[in-house]
């Protein structure tokens, strides 16, 4: 069934009928692309747990969900999208709930939930980061600026590699799907974005590594062992980690992958 707001047209005069404007404040860009919409739909498939949508705005992505079957709840910030949505939502299994997501009581959804969304580009970061620890997710799917897919889902030795390409791979095997032209949105953003998958691995949260991956891209400029020696560890027993480790001593951040973090941290960690 076509969904009668995937058109630029159809959303400004639904706005303009409920006197609203997008607001930037809440990185409000609506989706209108019938055919993105549909591939996004696909990737959150199957939908075997209860279906949490961030930012629904006017509601294009949480009806293409509920008549696909899934059960959604849609959190959203902007509570002048009220009326909005009860009406394009009308007769649909959809609980609407309106609260900042950053407050939600995410660590309390039933284990094997799914994210689909497209995220607010204000919040995405700290938003996947905290879903990705509450380890109660089985599939996260969702929009995000094109630079934040590139460093979620890259390797070392690149440009965009770096603490949450870490935090990523840590807790989830990751997939950039395709990019979204501007055009498949209304505002239109300046940016491109992107769908992003990510297959949560169920690895609980490790704040020790975490803390050691931190300080060592804090610097990104220089060494590893001036990064994590002016950080506070001590830079003799770094300097004892990374030759055990067979690295060398300009050895930057960007060069090592998750399991050469992990070993460090279990060198630098164990008592002496």
């Amino acid at each position: 069934m076509a969904n009668p707001l995937t058109s630029p047209k159809a959303v400004r005069e639904l706005l303009e009928r409920h006197g609203l404007f997008a607001d930037r404040r809440f990185g409000q860009n609506f989706l209108v692309s019938e055919a993105h919409l549909h591939r996004i739909v696909e990737a959150a498939r199957p939908f075997t747990g209860p279906v949490y949508e961030v930012g629904p705005g006017l509601g294009v992505l949480t009806r293409a969900l509920a008549e696909a079957g899934a059960e959604v709840v849609a959190i959203e910030k902007d509570l002048r999208l009220k009326p909005v949505l009860e009406e394009t939502l009308k007769g649909l299994p959809v609980r609407l709930v309106f609260q900042d997501a950053l407050a939600y009581p995410w660590e309390e959804v039933p284990e094997g939930s799914l994210l689909v969304a497209n995220l607010p580009y204000n919040i995405a970061t700290s938003l996947v980061t905290r879903l990705l620890k509450t380890g109660r997710f089985a599939r996260l799917v969702f929009l995000v600026q094109k630079e934040v897919a590139e460093r979620m889902t890259a390797r070392p030795k690149t440009p965009a590699y770096g603490l949450l390409s870490l935090r990523v791979t840590h807790h989830a095997e990751a997939e950039k799907l395709l990019d979204l032209p501007p055009g498949a949105f209304f505002p239109p953003p300046k940016v491109v974005s992107a769908l992003v998958r990510l297959h949560p691995k169920g690895v609980p949260d490790d704040p020790e590594l975490f803390a050691l991956i931190e300080a060592a891209f804090a610097k990104r400029r220089k060494t590893l062992l001036n990064a994590l020696s002016g950080a506070g560890y001590p830079k003799a027993r770094v300097e004892e980690a990374l030759k055990a480790l067979g690295l060398p001593p300009a050895v930057r951040a960007e060069e090592l992958d998750l399991e050469a973090f992990r070993r460090l941290k279990a060198l630098l960690y164990t008592p002496v």
